[in-house]
């Protein structure tokens, strides 16, 4: 497992959670792994890996700090909401890692077979107090449907409409519209892979509070980053007058 920071904005960079990443025994990165494993084996790949995430957070005292751990899931994996989430809860019972510090991403990337099914695992997941996010927002096969249907909490923007946002007048058109439905709606939006200041401050003056990205920090291979150019995330001053 690898961890990447998500930081809050409006609460001076402090960072909101540890997101846990699958890499393969060269690093490599998460679509790489999921790709070798044969469709049989995914429920068991994605308890493996909910598991490998609460472990090594608690290696790495996670617990210990403010910040919540984010976990990604795949939902076609999952036959039974309440039973397969055990493996996961004594892995935190056994960890010491608070379950309602527990943030669960579904991937937008990754084809919905039965989305009744996925509406179920979340209602479960909301039942039991998890933090709910839609991954890779933007980029997959039904985005705005799962957000109309689906009861989360975060959205995380994808990276594709995120770059190069501060010249393109399309993207910042289409990111100030979902972050303005997302505001009506109480969902709070993170901008993934901000890679810019510039980026970042196109992305703030939008109103977007939560960020992650190669700007603040890398994934960091069994270990927790230290966020940096925290400063980027500050508001522009106002110009001054008279």
């Amino acid at each position: 497992m690898a961890f990447q920071p998500i930081l809050d904005a409006d609460r001076g960079g402090q960072v909101l959670a540890q997101e846990a990443l699958v890499r393969g025994p060269e690093g490599q990165g998460a679509g790489w792994v999921i790709d070798q494993v044969p469709p049989e084996g995914l429920y068991a790949f994605d308890q493996a890996c909910r598991v490998a995430a609460i472990e090594e957070a608690g290696r790495l005292r996670l617990a210990e700090t403010s910040a919540r751990l984010s976990i990604n899931f795949l939902p076609n994996a999952v036959y039974n909401p309440l039973a397969c989430i055990q493996a996961t809860l004594r892995a935190a019972e056994r960890t010491g890692f608070p379950p309602s510090r527990l943030i669960f991403e579904v991937s937008e990337r990754e084809p919905v077979q039965d989305p009744s099914h996925l509406l179920r695992i979340f209602q479960a997941y909301r039942q039991m107090g998890f933090t709910l996010a839609i991954d890779d927002f933007g980029a997959g096969h039904a985005g705005l449907a799962l957000l109309a249907d689906l009861p989360v909490d975060l959205v995380k923007l994808d990276m594709g409409l995120i770059r190069g946002c501060d010249t393109h007048r399309p993207r910042q058109v289409i990111l100030a519209s979902i972050t303005a439905a997302c505001r009506e709606l109480g969902v709070q939006v993170v901008a993934e892979g901000i890679e810019t200041a510039e980026e970042c401050a196109t992305l703030r003056g939008m109103g977007i509070g939560l960020f992650q990205g190669y700007l603040f920090a890398r994934p960091g291979f069994r270990s927790l980053p230290v966020p940096a150019a925290v400063a980027a995330l500050r508001p522009a001053a106002a110009p001054a007058t008279g």
